[in-house]
């Protein structure tokens, strides 16, 4: 009984002499990894945070790092341990390829919003067209963007639309040009009528000087003589300004005489006598 007692103990610490410093040295390595693993995502993180990198941005990479990292020393722990990781690493192969195929679409939005936050083609608040939308950036996520249309509805639009089409940015340049279009009479004044017009725009004091406003005839149309009016406004001011201006011109119009057309036909009536 002795004797098998001291077998088992040999046969034991036979194990632990060989097996024991590996799984020793597989735990400092998960260990002393997975500390290492962390202080470079969050010097990443530092980094990125000291370059104005956007929030979201600094989160996904970082996370993505520190992911990265600790695939790597899982692998290299389980390889102290004996534990052959070449058939491992396929499999997780297969299954990360299987999984983007799956997922391609899902990909691609989000290869998208990564580089919308990178280059950074609109900003939450600005007003833009795209994917067939206008409206107002309420958020950027990394997979889909959110709008808020002039009537309050809210557009929820995958990146890859976005980005797969032209985008319109009202409001990156800070003003924007109210284009009018305001016809006279043929019988009408023309300078009187250009005259109103630029009164109309130097009274209000939201249509900028400088760029100046542009006031000119454009088209001897059907029924009018056509004028563009078109005054610089700040991005806000747009649809104010643009409702605003068409209602004062109209009143000084009929206050000073001069005649908006509406489109109208010349129609000739001939009689002819019955044949006798």
């Amino acid at each position: 009984m002795t004797m098998d007692m001291n077998q088992v103990l040999n046969k034991v610490w036979e194990l632990v002499t060989i097996y024991g410093l590996k799984v020793l040295a597989a735990i400092v390595i998960f260990v002393v990894g997975r500390w290492v693993s962390k202080f470079i995502s969050s010097l990443i993180r530092r980094m990125m945070r000291k370059s104005n990198v956007d929030q979201t941005v600094r989160r996904f990479v970082a996370n993505m790092a520190y992911i990265a990292l600790m695939a790597f020393v899982v692998l290299a722990a389980l390889s102290q341990l004996g534990i052959q990781t070449t058939s491992f690493i396929a499999v997780l192969g297969a299954a990360g390829l299987a999984i983007g195929l799956a997922l391609q679409g899902s990909l691609a939005n989000f290869a998208a919003g990564f580089l919308m936050i990178i280059f950074r083609p609109f900003r939450v608040g600005d007003y833009i067209e795209g994917a067939g939308v206008a409206g107002t950036v309420e958020e950027i996520q990394i997979f889909t963007t959110t709008m808020v249309t002039p009537d309050n509805k809210t557009v929820i639009i995958p990146n890859a639309a976005l980005t797969g089409d032209n985008i319109v940015n009202w409001t990156l340049k800070g003003t924007r040009r109210v284009d009018l279009i305001m016809g006279i009479g043929y019988d009408d004044d023309i300078d009187k009528a250009k005259q109103i017009m630029r009164d109309v725009l130097s009274a209000d004091d939201r249509i900028l000087k400088e760029p100046a406003p542009q006031i000119a005839m454009v088209e001897l149309a059907d029924s009018s003589v056509n004028f563009v009016v078109r005054p610089w406004v700040q991005a806000s001011d747009y649809w104010a300004v643009y409702m605003d201006t068409t209602e004062k011109l109209k009143k000084a119009f009929d206050a000073n005489g001069i005649n908006i057309p509406y489109p109208q036909r010349d129609v000739h009536v001939y009689q002819h006598s019955a044949p006798a």
